[in-house]
């Protein structure tokens, strides 16, 4: 499959035809726009839209009328190929902040589930539970610096209404959490996302984001998926591409906080 084909097929199963990201949230189909709405914990947000130069303000300021209304701040995710070519500059004018832009890439998850095991003294450890979830939220605001109550209580959320779409790991040295990730499964598309992969500063730079790559790769496989996603950073791309992952597109989060 070409990159054009792939792209499609991207945006007709995890976009058009997206579902929601947990027990709490919803999707819904209007005004040209498919968009989530969740608890102010979860993510709210635009993940496809079909918008022309006449109607996209129209359709950006009905979302921001309904999110507004509903007290939730939300995210419209814009990618490198959305129409029109000028919907960045839209939304900016209506008061949306973007984010840092990244990379959406795909890689085969056969291709990359051999090899890649962790350094001496690290091993990966599932999570099913809430202990675990704790140790996944503890290496998220130690990598990110960033807030981690909303990645708990989605995770928690999804381990207890649908374990079988989402696989979380944690590297451990020791009893110190030092790396973690998450995939979560589409049933019915042959893709899976990989999320959140973070190592904690002293211990980055010694393979460890690989093998969980790697590990999540080899459960996506045996699972019957065969592509996986990422929406990936200035700094993981280097790594996806020697790893076989393949740019696609951008992908920008533009936030809407009212």
């Amino acid at each position: 499959m070409d990159h054009a084909e792939l792209l499609a097929l991207f945006d007709r199963d995890l976009r058009a035809g997206a579902r929601s990201d947990g027990p709490d949230a919803r999707v819904e189909r209007t005004g040209g726009v498919v968009r989530q709405v969740a608890s102010a914990q979860g993510w709210n947000g635009i993940v496809w839209s079909a918008l022309d130069e006449a109607g996209a303000d129209a359709a950006i300021a009905a979302q921001i009328g309904h999110y507004t209304g509903l007290g939730l701040d939300f995210e419209w995710k814009l990618y490198g190929h959305d129409r029109p070519a000028d919907l960045g500059r839209r939304l900016r004018a209506a008061g949306f902040t973007p984010g840092a832009e990244e990379t959406l890439m795909i890689g085969e998850a056969d291709g990359l589930a051999h090899g890649t095991e962790p350094p001496e003294g690290v091993r990966v450890v599932p999570v099913t539970g809430p202990a675990g979830v704790d140790l996944v939220a503890d290496v998220h605001e130690k990598a990110f610096g960033a807030d981690s109550s909303w990645l708990r209580h989605q995770l928690l959320a999804r381990l207890a209404a649908d374990p079988d779409t989402v696989v979380a790991v944690v590297a451990m040295a020791g009893g110190e959490p030092v790396s973690a990730a998450r995939m979560e499964l589409v049933p019915g598309t042959p893709f899976a996302g990989l999320w959140g992969g973070g190592t904690v500063q002293h211990w980055r730079g010694r393979g460890i984001y690989r093998t969980l790559v790697a590990h999540r790769a080899r459960a996506a496989a045996a699972r019957g998926y065969r592509y996986l996603q990422v929406d990936a950073s200035s700094q993981s791309r280097p790594i996806l591409e020697r790893l076989g992952f393949a740019p696609l597109t951008t992908t920008t989060p533009y936030e809407y906080t009212s």
